[in-house]
């Protein structure tokens, strides 16, 4: 089944008997924004059409955000858009962002483990975390290691909502991130970009 069959959380957790948790275990690691980067926000915001569809919420809001925090850790991570992934016949397809760890061959060598999984939807969040925690139990059984936390991403561009997978515990943060608080924002993903350094 493609992951895009997977509509709820509740139908991932009940098909791999998943526990479903919530509580904050975000922390935030500063990371500075660049000028311009707020620059060229404000820039779409003001005259730009940001959020009309799934592709423009990942092209305009949510792959900036994740490339620049990806530049300070690029020689160990790659991140990866709308790469295949397959585990099995249930556990396929193509999630939005993947971040792996930097095959030592080369960039371009998708390989395992995998660590973050990336899901833009618009406003449809129960949707979205169905799809992305479906990617991250199939990352956490290609990886064959239970025991690394797998992260989450759920985002319309303008609200970011994070997850972590470990063992057989889903836990969702109750803290939101937004767009609008881009310090915070950016601290959250490099946070977790941090924590998949292995």
């Amino acid at each position: 089944m493609s992951f895009s069959n997977y509509k709820s959380i509740s139908t991932v957790i009940k098909k791999f008997q998943i526990k479903y948790i919530q509580t904050n275990f975000m922390e935030e690691i500063e990371f500075p924004v660049k000028d311009s980067f707020k620059e060229e926000l404000d820039i779409l915001f003001t005259d730009g059409v940001v959020d009309n569809s799934e592709d423009a919420i990942c092209e305009n809001l949510i792959y900036p955000v994740l490339k620049e925090v990806w530049k300070n850790y690029r020689s160990k991570l790659t991140l990866w858009s709308h790469q295949t992934l397959n585990y099995d016949e249930d556990l396929s397809g193509v999630p939005d962002y993947i971040v792996s760890q930097r095959n030592p061959l080369s960039p371009v060598v998708f390989d395992k483990p995998y660590f973050i999984a990336v899901e833009a939807k618009q406003d449809r969040f129960e949707e979205g975390w169905g799809q992305c925690l479906a990617e991250m139990v199939a990352i956490q059984r290609i990886n064959e290691n239970l025991e690394t936390d797998i992260f989450g991403i759920v985002s319309n561009g303008k609200i970011w909502q994070f997850g972590k997978l470990t063992i057989d515990v889903f836990t969702r943060n109750k803290n939101l991130y937004t767009i609008q608080e881009l310090d915070k924002l950016f601290a959250a993903v490099n946070y977790i970009f941090e924590n998949s350094i292995s």
